[in-house]
């Protein structure tokens, strides 16, 4: 196992190296001059060659990534062009906001999508019924979805709060309440697509060799889903789950404009919006970082969970 877990990681971070390169690359060439950002519309092209030599915009592209990479990776990632906050602040307060959605909606989505899936019964009524939700959840818009459950539970029975952030300085019970919209609303597409990902490997695996001997054997129905269907068929929902994780480390953008959540995505899009390219860039580095990590860990627990992937490799 651990000669596993090293194969994996080692190529973890060249691949960061490489991808936060060519994002750098990119974002540079993309939005401009820094310097004509800064000074505004109305600067005149000295000002701008002025600053442009003061912090090294003129040096080699690879120059300006190895100073902005040793400078992030002691946590410095600039100031916003916007509002001149350290962008390191800025993400440090968004960022675990969008972590702690992406987490209750990918885990509760996922376990509810494997649970009922392999519990009920092919070809029954509520497995027909798992499938119908399934698409429809896919379908629907995030943005549809949540106002919709606003209106319901919020504005028409009173019973959660509408929108906005409270931590978990305010109470306990008060920050899950404001929870509850939010994670249910991204919760529902990835039911969707964790619920028929599932499905498709779980008729894939239950008509195989080893499963067929387990019913011959006499073993419940149940106990032959659990114990030999189950791990052998939910590990590109682990894959999936691993991706869509990293994904989220960026925000869940729809998501937090709905709710006025002040996650890392609501910040992104004003960042956009507004050309800051410290924050675009820093942002675009974490979630580059975030997916790679994420997907080492659903090796890992693939690996775990089903000793021939280890094994093969």
């Amino acid at each position: 196992m651990i000669r596993f877990v090293l194969k994996r990681a080692i190529w973890v971070a060249p691949n960061i190296l490489i991808l936060t390169f060519l994002l750098f690359a990119i974002l540079t060439s993309w939005l401009g001059s820094p310097s004509a950002m800064m000074l505004g519309l109305d600067a005149s092209p000295a000002a701008i060659s002025e600053m442009n030599r003061a912090y090294g915009f003129d040096d080699p592209i690879i120059q300006q990534y190895v100073r902005w990479l040793w400078a992030a990776l002691q946590g410095d990632f600039g100031r916003s062009y916007a509002t001149k906050q350290t962008v390191s602040s800025m993400i440090g307060s968004a960022l675990p906001i969008s972590i702690e959605l992406g987490l209750w909606a990918i885990c509760l989505s996922g376990f509810a999508a494997v649970g009922l899936n392999s519990l009920i019964p092919r070809g029954k009524i509520s497995g027909s019924l798992i499938s119908a939700v399934s698409v429809v959840s896919i379908t629907i818009p995030n943005f549809m979805l949540g106002a919709t459950l606003v209106y319901v539970f919020a504005i028409y029975l009173r019973w959660l709060p509408t929108s906005a952030w409270a931590p978990w300085s305010d109470g306990i019970l008060d920050h899950l309440l404001h929870l509850i919209l939010p994670v249910a609303t991204l919760s529902a597409f990835y039911f969707g697509s964790f619920s028929m990902i599932y499905r498709a490997e779980y008729r894939s695996v239950m008509n195989q060799l080893f499963v067929r001997v387990a019913r011959a054997k006499g073993l419940s129905a149940t106990r032959v889903s659990l114990q030999h269907i189950l791990p052998n068929s939910v590990l590109p929902v682990i894959t999936f789950m691993g991706i869509t994780l990293g994904q989220l480390m960026g925000g869940a953008v729809v998501t937090e404009v709905v709710f006025s959540l002040p996650g890392i995505g609501r910040t992104f899009v004003a960042a956009i919006r507004g050309n800051d390219y410290p924050v675009i860039l820093a942002i675009g580095a974490i979630v580059l970082t975030g997916m790679m990590v994420t997907n080492l860990i659903a090796d890992i627990v693939i690996a775990w969970i089903n000793p021939q992937v280890r094994l093969s490799s």
